[in-house]
């Protein structure tokens, strides 16, 4: 039985999504990292009942996940100094499957070919447009996978991938996605349709900068 596991961070302001600060406050970044983390949740959901078989939805999180996860999702606590280790330690405590990121939800669906390739024999990826990836899946676990592979780099998804070519992995490529660092990016997301909580929370958190950047620039009435 494979898994998809979401990685995530708890929504707690100053902690996640700093990089939207400013022009976010520490609360409209936690507010945007919650809503996407909620969308992604329920587009595995969606995803895993449309899907004949068994797949163990797992929910590997920083933080108290008493507030985001639900009865279907098993909580694992990631462990690691840093994100190669806890991808690392992750497969090696769950197996086969694929590990995505919390917010790129408007992707999920592309998933079900990624599972398609694992039961091939083929390890997965999506590459982020910032350089990273928002997904990676492993037909068989291999620690060296991580090895020595540069996380939070601009070249972070090519090295990876290269790492895999390397180890003689076929990897099958899903959709680049965009994922959620700065203002640009909530832009994006404000703009996407269907609309969902991430695009409304993403609308309302740019009416209300646009609002005060208008006051600021405003001349003083007398």
């Amino acid at each position: 039985m494979f898994h998809i596991t979401i990685i995530a961070k708890e929504p707690r302001p100053g902690v996640v999504k700093t990089r939207l600060c400013p022009p976010c406050t520490p609360e409209q970044a936690a507010a945007l990292a919650a809503a996407a983390l909620a969308d992604t949740l329920a587009a595995v959901d969606e995803l895993t009942g449309r899907i004949d078989g068994c797949i163990r939805r797992v929910l590997l999180f920083d933080g108290d996940p008493s507030q985001w996860s639900n009865w279907a999702y098993d909580n694992v606590a990631q462990r690691g100094d840093g994100l190669g280790d806890r991808l690392s330690n992750a497969f090696h405590d769950l197996g086969p499957g694929i590990v995505i990121g919390m917010e790129t939800p408007h992707v999920v669906a592309s998933l079900h070919a990624g599972l398609a390739a694992l039961q091939r024999g083929c390890d997965t990826i999506g590459l982020a447009a910032d350089g990273g990836y928002w997904a990676i899946g492993l037909h068989r676990i291999d620690a060296a996978i991580f090895t020595d592979v540069a996380m939070s780099t601009s070249h972070a998804g090519l090295a990876q991938l290269n790492r895999m070519h390397q180890l003689g992995r076929s990897v099958h490529h899903l959709p680049l996605a965009r994922d959620l660092d700065t203002i640009d990016d909530a832009e994006a997301a404000a703009g996407r349709t269907p609309v969902t909580r991430l695009v409304t929370e993403a609308r309302d958190v740019l009416a209300t900068i646009a609002t005060i950047d208008a006051r600021a620039t405003s001349p003083t009435l007398r």
